[in-house]
C-alpha cells in the first residue's frame, strides 16, 4: 500500500519550508506540520523581530548624532508599545507569506504538533499519516536556567512581547542574544547590567572582535559584570552572585543559550539516535540513524544559522527529488551579531588559523567618518587573517557600522579563494569604511607557533 506522502516535514521554519517547497516543486507529495507559528524562530521570535528592535534602538542615537550635523532636534521619548505593535503587524504579514508558500507549492499543511509513531508513521492533529521519507526540522528553544529563583527570569521568546520596557534590566549571558538585547534595551533608554562568566563577551569569536565589542558595550553605558555566576534570584528581582554581590533590577532576562527541540517527538520509537546534548545525530547529507528519516537546521546543533538551515533543506530536497544537490559552501559561512554597531565575520578566527600554521594578521581601527562630527565615542575595528604560505585570506572580521553588509561581499571573495594580493589590487570606493579592507598594507603581527619560532 502506498504511503500518504512521499515526504513529510515536521517543522514549518525556514529550513523545513524550503525543503518542502523544493520537494513539492519536483512533484513529490508533501505534508508539513507546524505546531507553533509558520516561519519558525527566525521570523517570529528571532532574527527578524530582533533586527527590527535593533533598528528602533538606533534611532535615538541617530537623533543625538544629528546635532553634530546642524540639526536642532528636541529630546525624544520612545513608545515601546507602538514599536511592539508595529513589529507584530510585520510578523503577522511574514507568517501569512510562509503559509501561502506552502499552499502555493501544493503541500498539505497541518497546523498541529507532529510525533513519530515509527519510521514511516506520524501522528499529527488527531490523525495518523504515513510517509516514505520524513524530515525533522523542529529547530531549537531557549535554555531555561536551573538556579534558585529561575522562574523569575524571562527568556528570549518573552522579550518580544513585553508589555512595557522596565527602567532597569539585567541580562544573564555573554552570547550573541545577550549582547544584542543589551544594546537594544540600552538604546531604548533602560539601564542595563550584563552578567557573564567569561572575561569578555562572545566566547568563540575572534579575540580582537571580543575586545572591541567589550569597549563598545561600555561606551553605550552598559554595565559589564564579568566573570560572575548567579547564585539565586528572588521574587523582587534581586540577583545574588556566587561572590555575594547583590544586583537590584526590574527585569531579569536569561540568555544562556539554546538547545535542540527534540522533546516528545517519538525519536526512539522511530529509531532516530540523538547526541549527548539531545540534538539529532546526522551525517554530511543530513541522514539520521534511520535510513528514510533526515534532520536539518538547529535540531542537529551543527551550524545554527537560518541560511544554513535553508541551504540544508534545499540541498536535501534536490538530492532526493531533483537532478542533484545544489552545492553550498558551508565551511566559510559568514555571520553577524546585531549589536550597535554590529559585528560581521567570515572564516577562521586568529586562534583557529594560527593552530593550523603561521598566519599574517592585518588590523585597522579608526573613528568612522560620521562620528568625527557627531562626537559619539564609537570605533570601527577591521581584521584580515592571511595564511602565510599560500597568502589566502582565511578570515575577515569587522565591528562597525554596516559590518554585516560589508562582510557579506567579502564572504564571496573568501569562499572563492581570494588571496591578499587580490585584495591589494582591488581599488576601493572612497570614502567608505569598506575600502579599508583593500588598503591594509602593513602587517600588524604574525601568529602561529611555527611562524613565531621562525621569527
Amino acid at each position: 500500500m502506498p504511503h500518504d506522502f512521499d515526504l513529510f516535514v515536521i517543522g514549518g521554519g525556514s529550513g523545513g519550508v524550503r525543503c518542502a517547497r523544493i520537494a513539492a516543486g519536483h512533484g513529490a507529495r508533501v505534508g508539513v506540520a507546524e505546531e507553533r507559528f509558520w516561519g519558525g524562530t527566525c521570523v517570529n521570535i528571532g532574527c527578524v523581530p530582533k533586527k527590527l528592535l535593533v533598528m528602533a534602538s538606533e534611532y535615538g542615537a541617530g537623533l543625538d548624532d544629528s546635532r553634530g550635523f546642524g540639526w536642532d532636534v528636541a529630546p525624544a521619548k520612545h513608545n515601546w508599545g507602538a514599536l511592539i505593535a508595529a513589529k507584530d503587524r510585520e510578523i503577522d504579514r511574514l507568517q501569512a507569506i510562509y503559509k501561502r508558500m506552502m499552499d502555493g507549492a501544493g503541500c498539505t499543511v497541518f497546523d498541529a504538533r507532529a510525533k513519530l509513531v515509527d519510521a514511516h508513521t506520524i501522528s499529527v492533529g488527531g490523525k495518523t499519516v504515513t510517509a516514505d521519507r520524513i524530515v525533522i526540522a523542529t529547530g531549537g528553544r531557549p535554555t531555561r536556567p536551573d538556579f534558585p529563583g529561575a522562574e523569575h527570569c524571562i527568556i528570549s521568546d518573552d522579550a518580544f512581547y513585553l508589555p512595557d520596557l522596565p527602567p532597569r534590566i539585567a541580562i544573564l549571558g555573554g552570547g550573541y542574544i545577550a549582547v544584542e538585547f543589551a544594546g537594544i534595551f540600552a538604546g531604548l533608554g533602560a539601564k542595563v547590567d550584563l552578567i557573564f562568566r567569561q572575561p569578555l563577551p562572545l566566547r568563540g569569536f575572534d579575540e580582537d572582535m571580543r575586545t572591541a565589542l567589550d569597549e563598545s558595550l561600555q561606551a553605550q553605558g552598559i554595565n559589564l559584570i564579568r566573570e560572575a555566576q548567579i547564585a539565586s534570584i528572588d521574587a523582587h528581582k534581586r540577583i545574588t552572585l556566587t561572590d555575594g554581590r547583590v544586583i537590584e533590577t526590574d527585569l531579569v532576562f536569561a540568555a544562556l543559550g539554546r538547545h535542540a527541540y527534540t522533546q516528545d517527538l517519538g525519536l526512539e520509537a522511530a529509531g532516530v539516535l540523538t547526541k549527548k546534548n539531545g540534538a539529532i545525530a546526522v551525517d554530511a547529507e543530513s541522514g539520521t540513524s534511520q535510513a528514510n528519516i533526515f534532520a536539518i537546521g538547529d535540531v542537529t546543533d551543527r551550524l545554527n544559522l537560518t541560511p544554513v538551515a535553508i541551504a540544508e533543506g534545499h540541498s536535501l530536497a534536490e538530492r532526493l527529488y531533483g537532478a542533484g544537490p545544489r552545492k553550498w559552501h558551508l565551511d566559510r559561512v559568514a555571520t553577524a551579531v546585531f549589536t550597535s554597531p554590529p559585528i560581521g565575520t567570515v572564516g577562521l578566527t586568529e586562534a583557529q588559523a594560527a593552530a593550523e600554521g603561521p598566519v599574517d594578521i592585518y588590523i585597522s581601527r579608526f573613528t568612522p567618518m560620521r562620528h568625527t562630527l557627531s562626537g559619539r565615542a564609537r570605533k570601527t575595528t577591521m581584521k584580515l587573517i592571511v595564511d602565510q604560505a599560500s597568502q589566502l585570506v582565511v578570515g575577515a572580521h569587522m565591528l562597525g557600522e554596516d559590518a554585516p553588509e560589508i562582510i557579506q561581499g567579502l564572504s564571496i571573495a573568501i569562499n572563492a579563494g581570494a588571496t591578499k594580493a587580490d585584495f591589494d589590487r582591488t581599488v576601493g570606493i572612497h570614502p567608505t569604511a569598506g575600502e579599508e579592507f583593500v588598503t591594509m598594507r602593513t602587517r600588524t603581527r604574525v601568529a602561529g607557533e611555527r611562524a613565531l619560532a621562525a621569527e
